[in-house]
């Protein structure tokens, strides 16, 4: 397949691991292919869940089929905003850092009768799936940011070091990393406005934010 990949090189390089092999991949980091965005098979936008604004790039654009990085806004929300774009077949991922490169890759749906489709195109793509349900944090950022904030929280209140948490959780889990190590990798940034988005949503008291994880986002 064709496929335009809208984000950092750090974006690409992930996502090249998983499908450069099957597929000709393309990199864009500034829309410079608007144009010809059509004759792509597929476009993964990893910009769009964090400046909704950019969905302005897709106007007018038929025939494209676009998967859009969804953990920190819903397709809903975004498309309620962006109701001159629905012409375009919009399709959510999880594509936060570390999350791309996995055997399932989570996806969420605007149509529910866009699962054929959506079976297609995984299928050709070559990788197995996981559809989940069209909410901020989708299941496993979720999951894993919520882990991440009870270790700072820990920690805060003077338990246990990072190291010993994060050797304890891979240990205990046999998650590929502890919760301080993902958070690095996934980025500090991004753990908090994932956080801080799940909160706004649901008020639920256990994605409130730990004041020592807001004050490691505070000094990036």
């Amino acid at each position: 397949m064709k496929i335009l990949v809208v984000g950092t090189e750090r974006d690409f390089e992930e996502f090249e691991n998983k499908f450069g092999i099957e597929h000709d991949l393309t990199l864009d980091t500034r829309y410079q292919f608007h144009s010809t965005f059509a004759s792509f098979d597929l476009v993964f936008d990893f910009f769009i869940g964090d400046d909704p604004e950019l969905f302005n790039n897709y106007v007018g654009l038929e025939g494209v089929k676009l998967f859009v990085n969804t953990p920190k806004i819903s397709l809903l929300e975004l498309s309620y905003f962006q109701n001159h774009v629905l012409d375009t077949k919009i399709f959510g991922f999880n594509g936060l850092p570390t999350f791309i490169n996995r055997s399932l890759l989570e996806v969420s749906l605007l149509d529910d009768g866009d699962k054929n489709e959506l079976s297609a195109i995984c299928e050709s793509l070559k990788t197995d799936f996981q559809i989940v349900k069209d909410r901020v944090g989708m299941v496993t950022p979720r999951i894993i940011c919520m882990i991440i904030n009870e270790a700072f929280f820990t920690v805060q209140e003077g338990t246990a070091t990072p190291e010993d948490i994060d050797q304890g959780m891979k240990l205990g889990t046999n998650y590929p990393y502890g919760p301080f190590e993902w958070s690095l990798k996934i980025g500090i940034k991004n753990v908090y406005e994932l956080l801080e988005a799940i909160y706004d949503d649901t008020k639920d008291e256990r994605y409130k934010i730990c004041p020592s994880l807001k004050q490691a986002y505070l000094k990036i």
